[in-house]
């Protein structure tokens, strides 16, 4: 079984690493999360079928498809889990690895061609294919890129704040 990336056994003992936090479907918030009682209304209605509930709590795959932000999980749920109105995007966004077939000297846009939103963004380089590149700020972490990846090169990680500039 593969470790998560930045996850060893020495990070693991030294307490240097965290395994990565489940991802939750869009708009649910740390307080709601509290606040579930795990009737799975959210599971049966989403749409696309990416949100299972994990130790009593919704959670999202995006290696069964992508979320359409739809809402439908939220307008489901009968506890106050979710934030009101429909969500725009999810608190993290796409990050490409070191395994893509692209950075590996294989062409390959795969991932390109799967986001709905043009957040990615091949640039050029000398001696071999294009790199993709994720624009964080066109990314709403919809998961789209993540199961047409033939690599696996793609996972979620948070979005990093903007410094202040003061």
């Amino acid at each position: 079984m593969e470790s998560p990336p930045g996850y060893t056994r020495r990070s693991f003992l030294s307490g240097g690493a965290r395994l990565p936090s489940p991802l939750r479907p869009p708009g649910a918030t740390t307080a709601g999360l509290d606040r579930c009682s795990g009737c799975s209304a959210c599971v049966e209605a989403c749409p696309t079928g990416i949100v299972a509930l994990s130790e009593g709590l919704p959670v999202v795959s995006f290696a069964l498809g992508a979320c359409t932000l739809c809402g439908a999980c939220a307008a489901a749920c009968p506890e106050p889990v979710f934030e009101c109105g429909s969500p725009i995007a999810f608190l993290h966004v796409g990050a490409i690895s070191e395994a893509c077939l692209a950075k590996g000297g294989i062409a390959c846009m795969t991932c390109r061609d799967a986001c709905p939103q043009d957040a990615i963004r091949f640039r050029p380089r000398v001696g071999g294919p294009f790199t993709p590149e994720v624009l964080a700020d066109a990314c709403n972490g919809c998961g789209a890129c993540v199961a047409p990846c033939p690599a696996g090169a793609i996972r979620m990680v948070g979005r990093h704040p903007e410094p202040v500039h003061a």
